[in-house]
């Protein structure tokens, strides 16, 4: 089984696959009579035709080591996970190696870090490590199959 290390989550390292969302920096306004830093913008939302919508997810926490046996993307919208909770989450990308998934990479988020993955982006599915697994997904709603999946003939495990 080919093995993927778990790297920590920086907007660097994660730029070719999307936007990492979090409050590092400073606040680009202070709001609500001075007691909310609002830090502006931080996702780019990319949907060929329909809308963005909001909808929760409950997923159930996975152990380490992963199997990592497949990889999905929606060709038609971002997709954005935002956990309800401060706990860190993995996320596996892969680049796009002539309309089928490269190497996987696997990425640990910080507390409070959300995710935004790009159109057309090769990644896992959604992997909470700790309950209670609730996200906030904003993604493309609309017409037509928005998804494509890609099996592995060998399985990746990732572990740190």
């Amino acid at each position: 089984m080919n093995r993927i290390t778990i790297q920590r989550m920086d907007a660097e390292g994660f730029a070719p696959f999307g936007d990492v969302i979090d409050t590092q920096g400073e606040p680009d306004r202070i709001i609500n009579q001075g007691l909310c830093g609002r830090y502006h913008d931080r996702a780019r939302l990319d949907f060929s035709d329909g809308r963005a919508g909001v909808s929760l997810f409950k997923a159930e926490p996975r152990k380490l080591p992963l199997t990592l046996e497949m990889v999905e993307r929606h060709p038609d919208g971002s997709q954005c996970f935002v956990p309800m909770s401060m706990h860190p989450f993995l996320v596996v990308v892969a680049p796009d190696e002539g309309g089928a998934p490269g190497t996987p990479m696997a990425f640990e988020t910080l507390p409070g870090q959300a995710v935004n993955f790009h159109r057309g982006t090769w990644h896992g599915v959604l992997t909470p490590l700790y309950e209670p697994g609730l996200f906030a997904v904003v993604d493309r709603i609309g017409g037509g199959a928005n998804l494509e999946e890609h099996w592995f003939e060998k399985a990746f495990q990732v572990a740190y």
